[in-house]
């Protein structure tokens, strides 16, 4: 029997099953990032007297290293909020409110990047700003920057091997405990960067697809 079987084919379910909470966290982790980074956005340039601490989180989101929000997280927020009550929560949520930074800026670009002129037309067919923002700020906003957030998916994706640090049984945990059991690492952490490779791919081929039928439907030209 050769290593590749032995190590890899023959444990072919416990790195399926780590690759498919890696999958969970990530899409979660995702989520959150989007709706959060689009509220703090939304708050910085519309909500004056929140905007500093809009700032404030932002620039925390983002030059806190994952790990340390990862621990900060896990440890500290149980003991002031009650909450998380999980690790697997807790790897989701810090994932998620770092990426909510980032978004939250690639947001505001792409909104500020908008002609003031689409609004004002907007206001001229006498639309509410509600409208005027769901309808034609928001399309354009995600078209330009559709490549920043397929981009933000992989880093959470690369970012995810940390939770294996507080036991969430990713594919990173699975395969470090395989290593741990058998002793030989090169088939097993090969097979581990291949799916994650894989899974990377698969995301930004995903997203691509989905800004070029945008693209489409909206009459732009595909980049």
């Amino acid at each position: 029997m050769s290593n590749w079987e032995r190590l890899v084919w023959n444990q072919r379910g416990v790195l399926l099953q780590g690759l498919a909470v890696t999958v969970e966290v990530c899409l979660i982790a995702f989520a959150v990032a989007i709706v959060g980074g689009l509220t703090l956005c939304l708050i910085r340039m519309h909500v004056r007297p929140l905007r500093p601490v809009a700032i404030v989180l932002i620039e925390f989101f983002r030059a806190t290293p994952i790990f340390v929000q990862l621990m900060w997280v896990t440890y500290v927020w149980p003991e002031l909020f009650g909450w998380p009550n999980s690790f697997f929560t807790a790897g989701w949520l810090a994932l998620g409110l770092q990426s909510s930074g980032y978004l939250a800026e690639t947001f505001r670009a792409g909104i500020e990047g908008i002609a003031r002129g689409h609004r004002e037309a907007g206001y001229a067919l006498g639309m509410p700003p509600l409208l005027v923002f769901r309808r034609i700020v928001m399309p354009q906003t995600l078209l330009t920057v559709a490549p920043s957030i397929v981009n933000q998916f992989t880093v959470i994706v690369k970012s995810s091997t940390l939770i294996s640090v507080i036991t969430v049984q990713d594919l990173m945990f699975q395969a470090m405990k395989l290593v741990n059991v058998w002793y030989e690492p090169i088939e097993i952490l090969t097979v581990t960067a291949a799916l994650y490779i894989l899974f990377v791919f698969l995301v930004s081929t995903a997203g691509k697809l989905l800004a070029d039928r945008l693209r489409r439907r909206y009459g732009l030209a595909a980049a």
